[in-house]
């Protein structure tokens, strides 16, 4: 989606066909493909902070609202160039260098004409400003490339999964693993190619959360406890209840205490066979931030989020936020309960009074609910059982 927007940065200066920075990011799309347009996202004049520009995990940790990030991404142009997904060319050797680098690259980079001004925004991914058609294109520097990087690009033996979950155990936030996998710098050599943005942002969530559930299902059950917080007027509230892993989502955008729409996906022990079409791209990121809250608790549990988006969300600024929102959430000053009854009781309430939204007819539609009271236990079982 494209809208008119005009950032402070541009306000103060003419829009130009030169451009001249560090370039923190690539954005590849989707449309036509495989014949798709490929960008080189840099703010111009820009060189020791352009990390500020690609950096969700701190946009998060520093809270920065929604003017702040519409002024810093509005200033970000995308210097774009049409290709092929297997194409080599000077353009998306230049972009390979932006996506293995750790960090911005110098550029320069020349467009048919000066781009337009205005900003693009996505469900999934940041929103970017002005967009130009990319006539030139020079690296000034070296690109700084970490050995782990280096080690995945060089191996075109390892999986582009196993890839992904190595560099992050090495540190690598994702925002960096979507950039990687998006210039085609990891995977089998004959996979290699370039990946839309949009589709490797949630490639990237649904890898790390498969990897990491596989490892939490080892351990024992969580205590029953609920979690609650906010980030960019998205609200969570997430419910830790004993047993195995399972996991549902359920988001409500409300107004006046009414729920406007309700999308919901769920999955079992056993994890989804297809793609949650309902949540998205949201799905897969509050899956990834719970199931890293279980790892550091080295336990398990059914995981039952609810998402309310208010009125303040007033830009899509992409799933990163839903990530980061969630993580917020999960560091919060939990309840505890000696019951799933009372945890659930407790949701309701806690979600009656801050937003004035009845949830129970919800959570009575619940496939988490639902299993958690039809499913028995072991113990419940041989409780049962009289000794002869």
């Amino acid at each position: 989606m494209r809208v008119d927007y005009t950032s402070s940065f541009w306000r103060t200066r003419q829009l130009s066909e030169h451009i001249k920075g560090s370039a923190p990011s690539v954005f590849v799309g989707r449309m036509g493909y495989p014949k798709v347009l490929v960008g080189i996202l840099t703010p111009p004049d820009v060189t020791g902070d352009a990390w500020l520009y690609d950096a969700p995990r701190h946009w998060a940790v520093q809270n920065y609202a929604i003017p702040s990030l519409l002024e810093l991404r509005g200033s970000l142009v995308n210097s774009r160039f049409s290709c092929g997904v297997m194409e080599q060319n000077m353009f998306s050797e230049v972009c390979q260098e932006v996506g293995l680098a750790s960090k911005p690259v110098g550029v320069e980079l020349e467009m048919e004409q000066a781009p337009k001004q205005a900003m693009s925004f996505f469900k999934e991914a940041a929103p970017f400003g002005p967009v130009g058609q990319l006539k030139s294109a020079i690296l000034t520097e070296n690109p700084h490339i970490a050995r782990p990087v280096d080690k995945v690009y060089s191996d075109s033996d390892l999986k582009a999964t196993e890839a992904i979950v190595y560099l992050y155990k090495k540190g690598f936030d994702e925002a960096f693993l979507t950039k990687l996998f998006s210039i085609g710098g990891m995977g089998l050599a004959y996979q290699r190619k370039l990946v839309p943005t949009r589709w490797t942002i949630t490639a990237v969530d649904d890898t790390l959360g498969k990897s990491i559930i596989e490892e939490i299902k080892n351990y024992p059950d969580h205590d029953c406890t609920a979690f609650y917080g906010s980030y960019l007027g998205n609200y969570y509230l997430i419910l830790f209840l004993s047993g195995i892993w399972s996991y549902e989502l359920f988001e409500c955008p409300v107004s006046d205490g009414k729920i406007i729409h309700v999308s919901t996906d769920y999955e079992g022990y056993d994890g989804r066979k297809s793609y949650a079409q309902e949540c998205a791209g949201g799905y897969y990121t509050v899956r990834l931030a719970a199931a890293e809250k279980l790892y550091a608790a080295k336990r398990q549990a059914k995981v039952l989020a609810i998402r309310l988006v208010t009125h303040e969300y007033t830009h899509p600024m992409g799933v990163w936020v839903t990530r980061e929102a969630t993580r917020k959430a999960l560091a919060s000053q939990p309840v505890t309960f000696s019951s799933p009854e009372l945890a659930l009781r407790y949701a309701e309430a806690k979600i009656k009074k801050y937003f004035g939204v009845d949830v129970t007819p919800l959570l009575k539609k619940s496939s988490l609910v639902r299993e958690q009271k039809e499913q028995k236990t072991l113990g419940s079982y041989f409780s049962q059982v009289k000794i002869q």
